[in-house]
Formats: structure tokens, sequence, C-alpha cells
């Protein structure tokens, strides 16, 4: 039997704890961001990830994301052919704010293309993007960051980055991990050939392993050679296109 508590926990206001620190991995980088978001909270979703990129030589490095759409956003640039280096939680620019007082904001993310070219992302939702004072203050920020900064600035609104459109992202990028080439164009070609409706009518006309040519189908979908519906979780029932 339990008993009650002689006060209310929910009452209590705590001291504020400082952002958790991930000790060394074995065979993976550090984080080499500016700041660390993992900072504890009762809202805010942190994430924390070992993603190999080109830049790295394919050995893995921490990440740190303040939530799962800038996580999001971070996959989805992997998944670019194009793509050589992510960097995250980036050191702070100074700028005047929409009250006219200085402040500083550290861009979620940068990305950089083979070619060389940069982005620098800012993730913010919906709502907020919608405010006069929001629009204003990434204005300043965007007048304020230096000429070598990135080649290109860029505001991406969260709210398209649904539950199920980060789910099939991952689905996606873990097919990539095993890397198949020469299977992949057999499938695209099978695909280019054939009718079929679904993933499951496009596997069943392909005659190899179910799961070999699901996985296949995933990384089609995610190098934007064959089509779907990201935002509905991806199963053997999607309807799927050539594109």
């Amino acid at each position: 039997m339990s008993y009650p508590l002689d006060w209310d926990t929910s009452l209590v206001k705590t001291a504020k704890q400082p952002p958790l620190q991930l000790g060394p991995i074995p065979g993976v980088l550090p984080y080499q961001g500016y700041r660390s978001p993992l900072s504890r909270s009762n809202t805010a979703h942190r994430i924390s990830m070992a993603l190999p990129t080109p830049a790295t030589n394919g050995v893995p490095q921490v990440y740190h994301f303040e939530s799962a759409r800038e996580m999001a956003v971070a996959i989805e640039a992997l998944l670019i052919p194009e793509f050589y280096k992510l960097e995250v939680q980036l050191p702070p620019i100074p700028y005047v704010n929409h009250r006219g007082k200085r402040s500083n904001h550290s861009f979620d993310l940068r990305i950089t293309y083979r070619c060389g070219f940069r982005e620098a992302v800012f993730v913010r939702n919906g709502t907020s993007l919608l405010r006069p004072e929001t629009r204003a203050d990434i204005e300043a920020i965007f007048e304020a960051a230096p000429a070598n900064f990135a080649d290109k600035k860029v505001v991406i609104n969260g709210d398209g980055y649904t539950r199920a459109y980060r789910d099939n992202l991952l689905l996606v990028w873990e097919a990539t991990k095993t890397p198949d080439e020469e299977f992949d164009k057999l499938v695209l070609d099978k695909a280019r050939q054939t009718s079929f409706w679904d993933i499951k009518g496009l596997m069943a006309a392909c005659d190899h392993e179910c799961s070999r040519v699901f996985d296949a189908i995933l990384r089609l979908i995610g190098r934007k050679k064959l089509g779907t519906n990201w935002h509905t979780a991806m199963s053997i029932n999607n309807r799927v296109w050539v594109l």
C-alpha cells in the first residue's frame, strides 16, 4: 500500500541543472558543436545521434539536436547524393533583435555539399514564423551573419516534418547504411519496365528476396528515383511510382 506524501512534489521548484554531458564513445568522433543543447526539459525533445559523413571518411560523429525537427532536417540532408559535411549548434552571431537590444543566435545546422557550397539552416515551427517579431529577428540575423559564414541562409518550417515523415526518413536512412548500387539499378529498371501500384506489387515483380528488394526500394525513394507519400507510415502497402 502506498502512502501519500506530506507535500505536493509538483509545486517544488528545482534548481536549473547543467546540460547533460556525453562521455567518449569508442570508434566515434566527439561532438564538435559550439554549445550543448542537452539541457533537461519536460517539453523539448533533445536528440543525440552518431552519424557518419563523407567529411569524416565514414567514421561516425556525435551530433546533438535541440529538436526532432532539426534531426529530421539533418537526416534529409544526408540522403542528398551531393552532401558532404554536417555542422550543428554553430558559434553565435551577434545581432540587434526586434526590441533594439543586442542578442546572439546560433544557427541550428550548416550543410556543406561536395562542390563546397554551404547552407546555414534556421529551423522554427510555423506558429513562430508567422510572428512579425520572429521575421524581424530572422532578417536581422541573416544581415548580421558574416559573408564567409555561408553561401546561403535558409529558413525551414519545422511543421512539415511530421512524426510519420521523420520516422520514414530514419527508415530510409537505415536502408542506406547497406548500399547495393547494382541491385538498386536492377530494381529501378524493373520498376520502369513493369506495371505495379504499391511497394508490394513492385517487390513481387522483382522476384528476389523480399527484404532485399524492400531496402532497395527505400534507397531509391531516398534518392528520389521512386516517389511515395512520405507522410504515412511506410510499408509494403504504400503507393509507389517512378519519378
